[in-house]
């Protein structure tokens, strides 16, 4: 799933590719990916894209006067540039694409979608914070105004395990499962944790975490196309999905924790005193 680091990579991407040109025509062959009907998906042709933003994992591309083409690519989507546009018909059900979007110089995008388990979610809005996620979109965690002493609050009295608060969009904008496992990783905290239980000086080393491995992560994204982002991601990860593997820092194997559609990685030694942690296909009894 892309995280605020490559969101914010495409942001950039399509704020320097796509900013100044005309939308010459809008296909959308998976209809269940629409969730808006007015204004129409039509009434972006002929308008000019004027900026792209990001709100968390959403992308906000700026159309004409008074319209939005918002998106969030969920689990298995993705953005496609082309120079070239394809000139081939997309076939409704018979391909990953679920929408594609032509500019008046010829380029453009399509966005995928892979696997059966379709929830890419494309959006046609007067005003951005009419799309429900973005509405409740907590703060954005790099923005200057999410201090450490903010954070703390927003601990404060939360009885739920830290790896679920830092994936809470409720909560805090545009984590998801694998950098939550390397900011974890990176503060040597259990994934597992009570958010409300933490100390300052807990408080201290995890905000920090954050802080360094979001920043690294969109500075490492930042510049690259899109067809670059995906193994970018992949390099700059420490436990995420490295099973197996020796830690870079303490040489220990990373282990898993499998759930029903996802897994989490954390090191023993390093996050959880050597002990592994109880695996939910084994046992329901985490600690």
């Amino acid at each position: 799933m892309p995280e605020m680091p490559e969101v914010q990579g495409l942001v950039g991407f399509l704020a320097e590719r796509a900013a100044g040109r005309t939308i010459t025509r809008v296909s959308v062959s998976a209809i269940a990916a629409l969730k808006t009907f007015d204004p129409p998906v039509t009434a972006l042709q002929d308008a000019m894209i004027t900026g792209a933003a990001r709100h968390g994992k959403f992308i906000d591309l700026a159309c004409g006067d008074d319209l939005h083409l918002v998106f969030h690519l969920a689990k298995a989507g993705w953005l496609r540039w082309y120079d070239e546009l394809p000139k081939t018909l997309i076939k409704p059900g018979k391909s990953p694409i679920a929408l594609r979007v032509a500019l008046d110089d010829g380029s453009g995008f399509d966005l995928t979608e892979a696997g059966t388990k379709k929830s890419l979610a494309v959006y046609v809005t007067r005003d951005p914070r009419d799309v429900p996620g973005i509405a409740h979109l907590g703060p954005d965690p790099l923005d200057d105004a999410f201090t450490r002493d903010a954070f703390a609050a927003l601990l404060t009295g939360r009885r739920m395990q830290i790896k679920g608060l830092l994936r809470d969009q409720g909560l805090i904008a545009g984590i998801g499962n694998a950098y939550s496992d390397e900011i974890l990783h990176a503060a040597k905290m259990s994934p597992y944790a009570p958010a409300g239980n933490l100390d300052d000086a807990d408080v201290d080393r995890l905000y920090d975490a954050m802080q360094s491995t979001l920043r690294e992560a969109v500075a490492a994204a930042s510049g690259k196309p899109p067809a670059e982002l995906k193994d970018a991601k992949r390099r700059g990860m420490q436990v995420h999905a490295r099973r197996g593997e020796a830690c870079p820092v303490c040489g220990d194997t990373v282990r898993s924790v499998f759930f029903a559609d996802r897994s989490l990685e954390y090191c023993p030694t390093c996050q959880t005193g050597g002990r592994p942690l109880a695996d939910r296909r084994l046992s329901r009894l985490l600690k």
